[in-house]
């Protein structure tokens, strides 16, 4: 049977980039080293003698800008990239917007299961097998370093995002497939801060799961109906690597 009629019906669809552009002045987490970044160095170029072409290097952390996290990340031993093919790169997507509890709350705060209840209640159970991403327009924030951390005068953190009890019904309760954040890091700061540890992004990576950090434009692409494509380079033994993520919809 021909897939090329459900392309073209595809490519007649809405395209909503999920992904930050990068360049060498792109935002990172400050505990990377220096110099870890260097975009489009040229080492071959056009003026050179019998093949007249451009040929860049790139030099840059897996965790750099909207990237993937697998398991291995936090754990020696756990998987790693290669573990991770292509089916695992479609997936319906689901987007739960937090933005609300976020303008009444502040900057501290956590998507908890009752959020996730108030979602199904509106837009129906969480479907097997998805993608749910947390929505907090913190991608507007975008290249600003400080902003994205949102330093307080002492230099603590306050950022939206997932509570473990959240993550665990999410994987546990509706079998997900992967989930996604606009921020640095999957756990909001005051609970790491509580935990001394990113005890979250743990938890997700301690059981075998993906996760997608630094996306952006989830204010552009509806709560359910999407589908998302997760693309990432096939580099064995990577912890992390930057992807290209789209979602794509019917008007």
């Amino acid at each position: 049977m021909s897939l090329w009629q459900d392309l073209e019906k595809l490519k007649a669809c809405t395209w909503v980039e999920l992904s930050h552009p990068l360049n060498n002045q792109s935002p990172y987490w400050g505990g990377i080293p220096d110099g870890s970044v260097e975009l489009c160095r040229t080492v071959f170029d056009y003026d050179e003698e019998m093949l007249s072409c451009r040929i860049h290097t790139y030099k840059f952390p897996g965790q750099f800008g909207t990237h993937v996290d697998f398991p291995c990340h936090f754990t020696p031993d756990h998987l790693s990239s290669q573990a991770f093919g292509g089916k695992q790169m479609a997936m319906p997507l689901v987007v739960i917007d937090l933005t609300s509890k976020i303008a009444a709350n502040g900057p501290d705060t956590a998507i908890e299961v009752e959020d996730i209840l108030a979602w199904e209640a509106e837009h129906g159970r969480i479907p097997q097998g998805a993608f749910v991403a947390l929505r907090t327009d913190w991608y507007k924030r975008w290249p600003d370093n400080d902003a994205l951390n949102n330093f307080d005068e002492e230099g603590g953190e306050h950022c939206p995002g997932w509570s473990i009890p959240a993550l665990e019904f999410l994987y546990e309760q509706r079998g997900i497939a992967m989930n996604g954040h606009e921020t640095f890091d999957t756990d909001a700061s005051y609970l790491a801060v509580e935990a001394d540890d990113l005890a979250a992004e743990r938890w997700v990576l301690d059981h075998g799961h993906l996760q997608v950090e630094v996306m952006c434009n989830l204010d552009k692409v509806p709560a359910t109906g999407a589908i998302i494509f997760v693309m990432w380079p096939r580099i064995e033994d990577a912890t992390g690597m930057p992807v290209r993520a789209v979602a794509v919809f019917e008007e």
